[in-house]
């Protein structure tokens, strides 16, 4: 099948390699979100689908939205059969829809309707799931909400991270997404609408969402945290500066204000609404990530003091 890929963070490369090392889909271009400043320079990177595609001679298209006429002119002549998406990160509009006989066929990650939107992993992690998974469906104009054709489950296991997770799920769901198209081409599969009254909704995560509230139970200090790790990074204030904290662990340790701050020997503990909780890895700053207790030791944390 002649194919479009659609796609821009490094969670699309495995099903983007998948396609290319298929044998059956030829890959006549990737569509991505444009070039962007990154990093502490502000460097103007492409994005990891676009640095594949370079890699491999593929045409890459760059619209700043889909619904540019130039753009819509070139995939028309392109004319791709089917038009595979993970993780693009724009919408599209109903000019675009109708341009694949097969339709957009979508990669996301959540048991749908389940978690639709743009934040699947990190909303699973800090609801306390259990089971997430993935889905493939045909992109609709209403958000996520395209009929299913394939679904695969994955565990959430206690110590993970909306990163481990999400590392998982992109590998899992490249074979789903690449069954899912070859079955299409042979007439095998047959998409099953949703049930709207299942639905659950994930948006966009803020840096405002990553600020971590002590008053908070312990436990949902940690799924927090864990849902905004890596990207975009719990945090919490200190003497009037943003730190940014790693997982933690809950501590069999006596009760703290929440907030408060108190350092052993080998471990620093901050007070909830309930137990404490062991910070693990912080990061100040201007500063490297680094272990609690080091970071405790340079700041010399004094009695009293609290993250807020």
């Amino acid at each position: 099948m002649r194919v479009v890929f659609a796609g821009t963070p490094a969670p699309a490369l495995p099903s983007l390699r998948a396609f290319l090392d298929s044998g059956r889909h030829e890959v006549l271009a990737v569509v991505t979100r444009p070039d962007a400043q990154a990093g502490r320079g502000r460097h103007v990177v492409r994005s990891p689908v676009a640095a594949l595609a370079d890699e491999h001679g593929i045409e890459v298209l760059t619209p700043r939205k889909a619904s540019d006429p130039a753009f819509l002119d070139r995939l028309r002549e392109l004319a791709p059969d089917c038009c595979p998406v993970v993780a693009y990160g724009a919408l599209l509009p109903q000019a675009a829809l109708d341009i694949p006989p097969h339709g957009w066929i979508n990669l996301h990650f959540s048991v749908l309707p389940a978690w639709r939107g743009a934040a699947p992993v990190q909303a699973a992690v800090r609801a306390g799931d259990e089971i997430t998974g993935a889905s493939t469906f045909r992109i609709v104009k209403e958000l996520d909400a395209g009929p299913v054709f394939g679904v695969l489950t994955e565990p959430i296991r206690p110590g993970d991270t909306a990163g481990d997770l999400l590392d998982r799920l992109a590998d899992a769901g490249a074979d789903l997404l690449l069954s899912t198209v070859d079955g299409v081409e042979g007439g095998l599969l047959e998409p099953k609408e949703q049930i709207p009254d299942g639905a659950s909704y994930a948006p966009k995560v803020t840096v405002e969402d990553a600020r971590v509230d002590f008053a908070l139970p312990a436990l949902a200090v940690d799924r927090l945290v864990r849902a905004m790790t890596p990207d975009p990074g719990a945090w919490a204030g200190f003497r009037d500066e943003r730190i940014k904290l790693g997982p933690v662990a809950q501590a069999d340790a006596e009760r703290l204000g929440p907030g408060e701050l108190r350092v052993e020997r080998r471990q620093v503990l901050v007070g909830t609404a309930t137990g404490p909780v062991r910070l693990g890895e912080v990061q100040a700053q201007a500063k490297k990530r680094m272990p609690a207790t080091d970071w405790a030791r340079g700041v010399r944390i004094e009695p009293g003091e609290r993250l807020t």
